[in-house]
């Protein structure tokens, strides 16, 4: 391979080194959640109801980084859980709001602890007071790819 068709070292490229942390969070984050019987998918959705209540599939499935296809998947097994409830028909479109039951805010609140317990394990290699300049830089790298921004 000729010096100029070299990428660089894999190592050094932000890209992996973020989705080798994303992949590490995401393994820590079903390892604690598998004591509650839910999944990432399924905590991420119980939280979003948890911040906002009445979302829709669509709205879920945006919050929660899965297709809509799956997030429908997500709910049904919540609501046969008795975790959440929708209605089964709207006055107007479709879209069906998602409420969290007394049973799924209990086991969010549950878990979340778990959780938070994992992301405190991850920033704690972060020194306190570059945590929030990380955040807003990440943030600020999202933002420049996201398809809005093109």
């Amino acid at each position: 391979m000729k010096e100029q068709d070299r990428v660089g070292h894999l190592t050094e490229s932000l890209g992996y080194v973020l989705k080798q942390s994303a992949k590490a969070l995401h393994l820590a984050t079903e390892e604690v959640l598998r004591p509650f019987d839910l999944t990432v998918a399924q905590f991420s959705c119980l939280e979003l109801l948890g911040r906002h209540p009445g979302l829709s599939n669509a709205e879920l499935g945006r919050g929660a980084f899965v297709s809509r296809q799956s997030m429908n998947l997500v709910l049904r097994g919540l609501q046969q859980r008795g975790l959440v409830t929708r209605p089964d028909t709207v006055a107007t479109g479709w879209a069906r709001p998602t409420q969290l039951t007394p049973e799924g805010r209990a086991q969010l609140h549950a878990a979340a602890e778990s959780v938070r317990k994992v992301e405190k394990r991850m920033i704690s290699a972060i020194p306190e007071k570059r945590r929030v300049k990380l955040r807003k830089d990440l943030a600020a790298c999202a933002d420049a790819i996201a398809p809005s921004a093109r």
